[in-house]
């Protein structure tokens, strides 16, 4: 052969063999490094990889080297069946042990000619999801119950109004249980619907530059009405060189009205309220002062 290397073909070939070998190592740091765990067996059901995430989250020993070792404490996860009726049974199942709740995924994989030759599982820990969601349960539990309390006195109360013997003064008395029940169904609501604006991702739009101390006066005059009933004093101090403030004004000013109605609700009529709007380095700041109960 004329054009026959052995030098360069030698080359060539260790080139391949160190490409193949940093391949390997890239792959083995990523699964290294990975939160999930991974394992895969043979055939023979023997471990050929394991990453240390894996060990962990099932608990492994030295001489739990077997997919049946590994598995055989789980009901119905027979290597098998997952091989042989992938098209026919789950890939996936849940487990529980002393790391928590997890999620297994069992991926048979074959070789060129289509021929099983082994299993892969890769484990993900769910406690955190399952905790969430039974948080989302018992949300949606109390939240009907919350609901529920009100809108069976406005039923309640409707069915009595509807009555020809009611009195005017029942009729007044149960009037105002329906109007009352409907302003706390109100509230109830418009608290969900801003907790669902919390859950969603924040909209840069709607970050804008305005004045600290002139929010905090509208908010003042918004309260107005509440504070006359109360009979409260209510004085606002803001000092001159607090700069322009970059944020979500609509969200401030929810703060500022939950403070300061709290504050009102909460001070005997009569009461005193201050409020101080000021800057210190880089910091605006609110300061409300009552004589009320506290917090």
């Amino acid at each position: 052969v004329e054009n026959y290397d052995p030098e360069g073909l030698i080359t060539e070939l260790k080139d391949k063999l160190n490409d193949s070998r940093r391949n390997l190592r890239q792959k083995d740091t990523i699964l290294t490094r990975m939160t999930d765990g991974v394992i895969s067996f043979d055939m023979d059901g023997k471990i050929t990889y394991i990453n240390p995430a894996a060990a962990t989250m099932l608990e492994l020993k030295d001489s739990d080297n077997t997919f049946n070792k590994v598995f055989g404490r789980y009901k119905d996860i027979n290597m098998e069946k997952i091989i042989y009726l992938e098209n026919w049974t789950s890939s996936e199942r849940k487990i529980e042990n002393n790391q928590g709740s997890m999620n297994l995924s069992f991926v048979p994989f074959k070789d060129g000619m289509n021929i099983p030759i082994g299993v892969m599982v890769v484990i993900q820990d769910i406690s955190e999801h399952i905790k969430l969601d039974k948080m989302r349960k018992e949300f949606v539990a109390d939240v009907s119950h919350e609901l529920k309390t009100p809108l069976t006195a406005i039923i309640g109360s409707s069915e009595i109004l509807q009555e020809d013997s009611i009195s005017e003064k029942d009729a007044k008395h149960f009037s105002k249980m329906v109007y009352d029940n409907s302003i706390r169904m109100q509230k109830i609501v418009q608290d969900l619907i801003e907790l669902s604006k919390y859950d969603s991702v924040l909209n840069p739009d709607k970050i804008t530059e305005f004045d600290l101390g002139e929010l905090v006066k509208k908010c003042h005059d918004k309260l107005g009405i509440e504070i006359k009933k109360k009979g409260h004093e209510v004085n606002c101090f803001v000092t001159a060189d607090v700069p322009p403030v970059y944020a979500d004004k609509y969200d401030i000013e929810r703060v500022v009205l939950n403070i300061l109605t709290n504050s009102i609700k909460y001070t005997k009529d009569g009461g005193e309220i201050k409020i101080y709007v000021g800057f210190v380095y880089n910091d605006a700041y609110i300061k409300v002062f009552d004589n009320g109960i506290g917090i």
